[in-house]
């Protein structure tokens, strides 16, 4: 995946982990709780997801409960990145570790995007463009690590793969 293009949905500033996926849903396994993602403040956002979509939030997004069914249910739901200024830690390496990217660019948050119009990330020149103006905005690349986790699509399938390289290269 070097690139993803899809429509904006904006959220504000601490959107926790219990908003994203509240606690009744838990019991799901992601693919069922992706139905319920953003229930807490957005309901039917899920439904809103046919094209798939990126979110632009506010400061701190993915605080509260270390749940890694938060990245995950978006990412079964559609969500192909979430972009804000910074994330709260552990949902940031939640979200490599499912394969969903996160994506820290203040500038675009403060952007005049608005929600339904469309982006594309560029994850290999590391640029936001907005598509109807074309504006573009640069943010610091993931490591070439984290990238190879996200493009295998998280870190299980990525350490299965290390794991398969290894085997081959002791034949």
């Amino acid at each position: 995946m070097n690139s993803v293009t899809a429509p904006v949905f904006r959220f504000g500033n601490d959107v926790d982990t219990d908003v994203i996926v509240p606690g009744q849903y838990l019991k799901l396994g992601y693919e069922e709780a992706a139905a319920y993602v953003m229930e807490g403040i957005r309901p039917g956002f899920g439904n809103l997801l046919q094209n798939g979509g990126i979110i632009i939030a506010g400061e701190n997004f993915g605080c509260g409960s270390s749940r890694e069914a938060a990245p995950a249910a978006l990412k079964f739901a559609g969500i192909r990145a979430v972009i804000a200024p910074y994330f709260a830690r552990i949902f940031y390496r939640n979200a490599i570790n499912v394969g969903l990217p996160a994506i820290e660019c203040p500038e675009v948050v403060e952007s005049p995007i608005q929600e339904g119009e469309w982006v594309t990330i560029d994850f290999v020149s590391a640029f936001i463009q907005h598509n109807r103006t074309g504006n573009r905005w640069s943010y610091t690349p993931l490591s070439l690590h984290l990238r190879e986790i996200l493009l295998a699509g998280g870190l299980v399938p990525f350490l299965k793969g290390q794991r398969q390289s290894d085997k081959g290269a002791r034949l």
